[in-house]
């Protein structure tokens, strides 16, 4: 019997991971899988671009090669843009009027970078003006190191994520970097004011200048760009301009093709797209019950769902949604959040600690004797502990700030139930398990279970373990007298 025809148009981290768990499932032995991919690599880790940026390797976050596709089997067609998905047909259509049928059609296009209407930030053709770049893809990080050979001085406009690995990157590139941001903290959307004001701290003691509440007026320059002008503030000069304002879905050919959009592409429970038989979206693209998702771990679950779904593995497998939580290195610094950002009501108790000299701040938001919301930057030890409060409703204890302060006091399971990786949702037992079975480094233990794959926060935590069991097996000789 021939096999189906299943296309999948995305080659960023969804699609990707997508690719691995239909493998899992010996998809190929009922379809021909084509992925589409603009540009003309494999798959790669875009939340580490800034290491990138920063001078590393291109292939140091690489997660699939464009030689993988071929060795297992997947057509690869990359550097080729779709520009029409005609559902009823069941085909699509790429920028060069070539058309190509499917049984299944998975959408996961991802986002764009965001760059807001600033004066002065286009030329007359509406290409950005010289010196002025977007962070989003490996071509990005190119074109701005080429850049930064020739400048001194950048400015980053935006404090979330994208902005403060942005600035880190240039940074470690030598140049004088400025950070704008329109908020009073950064980060806000994870972050309240003090955590934001906190992490702010940190990073200028890294040697990045951060300017909030900032508003950008205009983008100086003529033929390239000179500088920036605030509002109410002064005019910053500058070679490098990164606008890092978030993103939004990759929605334009599914909202042109007629499919079913709000923020982003409507899908149900198994990751259908609404009233259109046998498509699929995943991702920053798609829109599950009012949300979109733009974290790694609940993207992770949609595709496992839908493999399941694909594959006839568990055809009533559904995604329904997962309370958020973030855990990052951000330029460095240990931040989490999960919940609640503010107290909603006027009953939420809440419980932090400040230490501005250590650059650490911890807060917990808490309803009814059950947590609610968590935040922590500078150091996030607790936070894996603490989000058992939150996925499982359990009462807290009585003395609530121990659960910020001991470990003892927080642990609700053995070290082995504690969690390493977020993204993936790998515990400390599993780790050491690859560990014992001969895993030595951090690149093998990712490839046996997944963790450090994602964000790569937790990849301290993995060399910690693996030098601890390094220790075990080798007792370090006693100091010479």
């Amino acid at each position: 019997m021939a096999k189906k025809q299943l296309i999948i148009v995305g080659n960023g981290m969804a699609g990707g991971r997508l690719l691995d768990e239909l493998l899992q499932r010996q998809a190929l032995d009922q379809y021909e899988i084509t992925v589409f991919g603009e540009e003309r690599t494999g798959c790669y880790n875009r939340i580490m671009l800034s290491k990138v940026l920063g001078g590393a390797c291109e292939s140091t976050i690489t997660l699939k090669t464009t030689q993988w596709y071929e060795e297992q089997g997947i057509r690869l067609i990359a550097g080729k843009k779709v520009t029409e998905f005609q559902t009823e047909a069941h085909q699509i259509v790429t920028e060069s009027g070539e058309i190509y049928p499917y049984d299944q059609l998975v959408i996961a296009t991802g986002s764009y970078a965001f760059i807001p209407p600033i004066p002065g930030t286009y030329l007359e053709d509406r290409s950005l003006k010289p010196g002025v770049f977007a962070f989003r893809t490996l071509e990005d990080c190119a074109r701005m190191r080429a850049a930064s050979e020739e400048g001194r001085h950048a400015v980053v406009i935006g404090g979330g994520l994208l902005g403060l690995e942005a600035a880190k990157g240039l940074a470690d590139l030598g140049l004088d970097t400025t950070l704008l941001h329109i908020a009073d903290g950064l980060m806000e959307r994870q972050l309240d004011t003090p955590a934001g004001t906190q992490l702010a701290r940190t990073i200028e003691a890294l040697g990045i200048k951060v300017i909030m509440p900032a508003m950008t007026q205009q983008v100086l320059g003529d033929d390239r760009v000179t500088g920036i002008q605030l509002k109410d503030g002064p005019e910053i000069p500058c070679d490098l301009l990164v606008v890092a304002c978030g993103v939004r879905p990759r929605v334009e050919v599914a909202k042109a093709s007629g499919l079913p959009v709000n923020r982003a592409i409507l899908v149900d429970d198994q990751l259908a797209v609404q009233e259109t038989p046998d498509v699929f979206a995943v991702g920053e693209c798609c829109e599950h019950r009012g949300v979109c998702y733009g974290i790694v771990s609940p993207i992770w679950e949609q595709v496992r769902v839908l493999a399941e779904v694909l594959t006839g593995t568990d055809p009533e497998a559904i995604f329904e949604g997962i309370k958020v939580y973030t855990r990052l290195k951000v330029a460095g610094v240990e931040v989490a959040s999960m919940g609640l950002v503010h107290p909603e009501v006027d009953e939420d108790e809440v419980v932090q600690i400040a230490e501005a000299r250590r650059g650490i701040y911890r807060k917990m938001i808490i309803r009814e004797d059950r947590l609610v919301g968590a935040q922590f930057v500078g150091n996030a030890d607790a936070a894996a502990s603490i989000l058992q409060y939150l996925e499982r409703g359990d009462l807290l204890p009585t003395n609530r700030i121990d659960l910020l302060c001991s470990d003892e006091a927080r642990g609700m399971g053995t070290n082995a139930d504690r969690e390493i990786c977020n993204c993936n949702r790998v515990n400390e037992s599993t780790i050491k398990q690859s560990i014992a079975s001969g895993c030595d480094s951090i690149a093998a233990i990712g490839n046996r279970t997944a963790a450090g794959t994602g964000c790569g926060s937790c990849q301290g935590e993995l060399a910690r373990l693996l030098q601890a069991a390094g220790k075990a097996r080798r007792p370090e000789p006693a100091p010479a007298v």
